[in-house]
């Protein structure tokens, strides 16, 4: 059984739905709009029990998922939604130990998930140019004990990464198309690259200068998000789902002259379709 201990990050979940994060310490309590939990009373207890505040009113104490993380830092800016982030993960193959590079850096919502994932084997070097929000990114990493993992970098990335062997790299700036050879050279040969845009056009600027960088293998895709009512007798979409939010586009790091022959249809016309089923 795995139990809440001090200094644990918890997410606390009262019974109409309000979410509190906070770090279990001893001695303190959380003050809440349905009265004060005293974090001794979850310390050494069993997560996913019923706490009650001094009002008897019930909450869930639980670990927070990366998703929760993720929604409950500060931000100013909007950040890439967790369906996103979720995605990117999984296409830019993050896992322990590899090195990945993201620009820029914004809250922080998918540096933090990025710092989890690699782990305390790996390398998050995120570049921001505005130093506000990487001040704020670097708060948020800190509050949830993952800032030693990332390395932040103050620097506009149109005049070069500092990086030349990154295992995957990642855009979320305004005209990722002006920074493609600076990423292919900041990454290592066969890495992951993505990037996020909001409007068709810009994907279609983005085509057009890929076709001159060494990057092959490109899918462009956007997810959409739809939840049901939980309901056994009425199970019915929600009202409201997480619709468009942006173009995700991937690729690898490829030899252009193998694309470059993909592209003129010199290569073998026998090859299978990528997609599955097919």
């Amino acid at each position: 059984m795995r139990l809440a201990r001090a200094g644990d990050l918890a997410l606390f979940i009262s019974r109409d739905h309000k979410q509190f994060l906070t770090r279990l310490q001893p001695g303190e309590r959380l003050h809440t709009h349905r009265g004060i939990i005293a974090f001794d009373d979850c310390i050494d207890a069993a997560w996913g029990r019923d706490i009650r505040s001094h009002l008897g009113y019930p909450f869930v104490v639980l670990e927070p998922s990366t998703a929760d993380l993720v929604r409950q830092i500060k931000r100013t800016t909007q950040i890439i939604f967790p369906k996103d982030v979720g995605y990117i993960l999984m296409k830019l193959s993050i896992q322990p130990g590899i090195t990945v590079v993201e620009a820029g850096t914004g809250s922080g919502g998918l540096t933090l998930a990025l710092a989890r994932i690699v782990g305390s084997t790996g390398r998050v070097v995120s570049y921001e140019a505005r130093p506000e929000m990487q001040n704020l990114a670097r708060k948020n990493l800190e509050k949830v004990g993952l800032a030693g993992r990332v390395e932040f970098k103050l620097k506009d990335v149109e005049s070069g990464f500092d990086e030349t062997d990154a295992d995957a790299l990642f855009l979320d700036v305004p005209e990722p198309w002006r920074c493609l050879a600076q990423a292919a050279s900041a990454m290592r040969g066969g890495g992951f690259f993505g990037t996020i845009v909001p409007t068709a056009n810009q994907v279609i600027r983005l085509l057009d200068a890929l076709q001159d960088q060494p990057f092959g293998l490109i899918e462009v895709e956007e997810l959409l998000l739809r939840a049901y009512k939980t309901v056994p007798e009425r199970l019915r979409p929600m009202d409201r789902m997480v619709a468009h939010t942006g173009f995700l586009l991937f690729a690898r790091k490829i030899d252009r002259t193998w694309q470059a022959e993909v592209e003129t249809g010199e290569a073998d016309e026998d090859r299978e379709s990528p997609e599955f089923g097919v």
